[in-house]
C-alpha cells in the first residue's frame, strides 16, 4: 500500500465545515475519476490552521495516477483549504484498521 499526503494552510476557518460537507457530498457520488484511491482521510488542526489530506492506494502505479490527477486540479477559488504547502509520498508497510 502507498500513501499520498498533501498539507494545506487553512485560508478561512469559517468556511472549513462547509468545504468538508461538500467533500462528503461529492464522495457519496463515488470516487473521483482518475483517482484510484482505496481510502481517504482528512486530518484537521483548527488551532494550528492546517489540513492534511491522506489518500491510500493499493499499488505504486495507482499512487502515480492519483498524484497526477490531483496535481492537475486547481483548489476551489475562495475555498477554506487555502494554499497547498507540501505533497509527500510514502510506502505503507503496516495498516491496521
Amino acid at each position: 500500500m502507498h500513501a499520498r499526503v498533501a498539507t494545506f494552510e487553512l485560508a478561512d476557518q469559517s468556511k472549513l465545515d462547509d468545504e468538508i460537507d461538500e467533500m462528503r457530498r461529492q464522495s457519496a457520488e463515488g470516487p473521483t475519476e482518475g483517482i484510484p484511491a482505496k481510502e481517504f482521510l482528512m486530518l484537521v488542526d483548527r488551532d494550528g490552521g492546517k489540513v492534511m489530506a491522506v489518500m491510500l492506494f493499493e499499488t505504486e502505479d495507482d499512487l502515480r495516477k492519483g498524484d497526477e490527477t490531483m496535481n492537475a486540479m486547481s483548489p476551489s477559488a475562495g475555498g477554506a483549504m487555502g494554499r497547498r504547502t507540501s505533497v509527500e509520498m510514502f510506502e505503507v508497510p503496516l495498516h491496521m484498521g
